[in-house]
């Protein structure tokens, strides 16, 4: 399919900067998702490759070819929007095609192909039926396919699962992971869903204010943040981010004491720990602080501890239960605590 190296890649209206100083290889066959808060940068991005959007600097190359000056028509890249984008007055099985009579694919092939694309997506049974009268999961599903029936070189995706509720968004997760996996097509996807990112991504580019803060796998976003907006932003709930000061291997903060830190640095510091890397009640406490709130959930119970100022959240056993004001404790693992720095938020190593 593609392979798509951005090199330098800026973008600037005016004095305003839209993205700034972008480099990534995204290796063919690869479902790369950029991700992050509005305004960051990453549709920006994405548009660029589509080649919606000119970068003001920088390169874009599929497959070795420069990019820059080539009409979008003609980069044999599909994009499915979060608005759907289908046709009111068409049928499914027409607005699938659509794709196929622009790009004059010979007729005797459309039916095949539209076919095609609609029993991939489950879509086979509504091809007469004009998109109002389907569900939303049914129209994001159509445009999937009118996506897929051009068999691009390149899936480009805008948050296509925003307008769903919960349940269909997970649907269509699986279904949009394991496509992707049929046709093994480039996949460039951009969400600020953090979930969507770790469940669909073999790799992950996390933005802010137009640059990139880390790309790696899911696993390696999760477990080696490299500053403190990664640490915060990735996570359901996030990482808990204290700041205080470290002394002689012992951090401390508003009810919050941890020694044996093997960190050289000494002044003021954020600790980060994860709620489920937390046990309450756990012997050698480091937290302290009264209940603040519990939150049964079935398979887990989420406790918030007010310690100072700060709330702080602690995955608890699913039977865990207190009242409000009740003073807890709160043991760290030690071997998944973190360390960044106050001033910069970059990851103490």
């Amino acid at each position: 399919m593609a392979r798509i190296e951005l090199t330098g890649i800026q973008k600037k209206w005016g004095t305003v900067w839209g993205v700034r100083d972008v480099n990534i290889d995204i290796a063919d066959e690869e479902f790369i998702v950029f991700l992050g808060p509005s305004g960051c940068g990453k549709t920006t991005t994405m548009r660029m490759i589509a080649g919606l959007e000119d970068p003001s600097e920088g390169e874009i190359r599929m497959d070795g070819e420069v990019m820059n000056d080539i009409d979008a028509r003609d980069r044999d890249v599909a994009m499915v929007f979060q608005g759907y984008a289908l046709y009111p007055n068409m049928s499914i099985y027409e607005n699938i095609r659509f794709p196929l009579r622009m790009r004059g694919v010979d007729k005797s092939q459309h039916d095949t192909l539209v076919r095609r694309a609609a029993e991939l997506v489950e879509m086979t049974e509504y091809l007469d039926r004009k998109p109002g009268a389907l569900s939303g999961g049914q129209r994001q599903r159509a445009a999937l396919a009118r996506a897929i029936v051009r068999q691009p070189q390149v899936f480009l995706m805008d948050e296509p699962l925003s307008n769903l509720d919960a349940k269909l968004r997970q649907a269509m997760r699986v279904q949009i992971k394991h496509i992707q996996r049929q046709l093994k097509i480039t996949t460039v996807y951009v969400t600020h869903d953090q979930i969507e990112a770790m469940t669909l991504a073999d790799r992950i580019v996390i933005m802010q204010s137009g640059l990139i803060q880390q790309t790696g796998t899911p696993d390696e976003i999760y477990n080696d943040p490299a500053n403190t907006f990664v640490a915060g932003f990735i996570g359901s709930p996030p990482m808990n981010l204290i700041e205080g000061e470290l002394r002689d291997g012992v951090f401390s903060a508003p009810g919050v004491e941890v020694a044996g830190l093997t960190s050289a640095h000494s002044g003021k510091v954020t600790l980060g720990i994860r709620p489920e890397d937390c046990t309450v009640g756990g012997a050698g406490a480091q937290l302290n602080g009264a209940v603040y709130g519990v939150e049964p959930t079935g398979d887990i119970t989420y406790l918030t501890i007010k310690a100072g100022e700060k709330l702080l959240e602690v995955k608890a056993d699913r039977n865990y239960r207190s009242e409000l004001g009740v003073q807890e404790s709160v043991a760290f693992d030690p071997a998944r605590i973190y360390l960044f720095d106050a001033g910069t938020g970059q990851r103490l190593r």
